[in-house]
């Protein structure tokens, strides 16, 4: 009985691998990355990520980017920001990159804590497998970007998070800019599960990540649109001016556009461009 197990487990994990290993990506010449698709950081079905990790002969221990969706908190899918993630492996060869997927809100399901505790499970799962402690840049855009930042800024206990990358992502929840958001009403009900409110905390101070940050809150970089009918450049402005009071290295900028419109041709060159340098002055600090 104890032979039957050990084959079926063996078989298992081989047809694991099958599953989520596919032919690398090749950069150039000199570089190329593993891809492993759908790997299961937790119990639910929709806990899963793709990891893509740099030639094994570059291998130290690098910094990771965790990419993570935008969709509302209910919605999207790792999917959408492949193509990103093409693109920024060409600027950032030496880099492990995580494309995740987080525990989406429903009427009967709350955003949070569940989609912070994923980003605590998936770095935890990162550090086990790769058997050292990775700077984490968190990168996400529209609720990824908030989740991005929140987690950095109230979540991240032990400091894992180097630095944060924010695209057109809500900031403030009662910037009454935001609150035009057509589905404004489903973050008041459903974003923040009420048991884990303080006594007496308003539930959008407390899922607004200008109400967590400090002195000590991981650099950040913000990128807004324009004409971002979704969440306004007002939100820059908010998140500049805390910034600023707490003494945070922080950099913004604007792009020509709407909510979508960061990833179309110069708007994407420019922000790519700008990641690079952003991130070589926090490596100074």
């Amino acid at each position: 009985m104890k032979a039957f197990v050990t084959i079926f487990i063996g078989l298992m994990l081989l047809l694991f691998t099958i599953d989520c290993k596919e032919k690398p990506i090749i950069i150039n010449k000199n570089t190329s990355f593993e891809v492993k698709k759908n790997i299961s950081y937790g119990k639910d079905y929709e806990q899963k990520m793709d990891l893509y990790l740099p030639d094994s002969k570059n291998m130290v221990q690098k910094d990771i980017f965790i990419v993570i969706h935008g969709g509302g908190w209910r919605g999207g899918d790792k999917s959408q920001l492949t193509p990103f993630i093409f693109s920024m492996m060409e600027k950032f060869p030496n880099s492990i990159f995580v494309n995740l997927n987080y525990r989406l809100a429903s009427i009967n399901h709350f955003a949070l804590p569940d989609q912070t505790d994923d980003i605590t499970d998936v770095i935890h799962y990162l550090e086990k497998t790769l058997q050292y402690n990775p700077r984490v840049i968190l990168l996400g855009n529209s609720a990824g970007g908030h989740l991005s930042m929140l987690y950095a800024y109230k979540f991240d206990k032990n400091k894992k998070v180097k630095a944060v990358v924010n695209i057109v992502g809500p900031a403030d929840l009662s910037d009454p800019g935001f609150k035009n958001y057509e589905d404004y009403s489903f973050i008041e009900k459903q974003l923040i599960d009420p048991k884990i409110l303080p006594q007496n905390a308003l539930a959008m101070d407390f899922g607004s990540p200008t109400y967590w940050i400090d002195k000590n809150a991981p650099p950040t970089l913000s990128y807004y649109g324009k004409i971002d009918k979704v969440v306004p450049v007002s939100q820059k402005e908010i998140l500049d001016s805390v910034f600023s009071k707490n003494n945070v290295f922080h950099e913004s900028y604007e792009f020509n556009g709407g909510h979508v419109d960061w990833e179309k041709g110069k708007n994407s060159i420019f922000l790519i461009n700008t990641i690079e340098s952003f991130l070589k002055k926090v490596d100074k600090k």
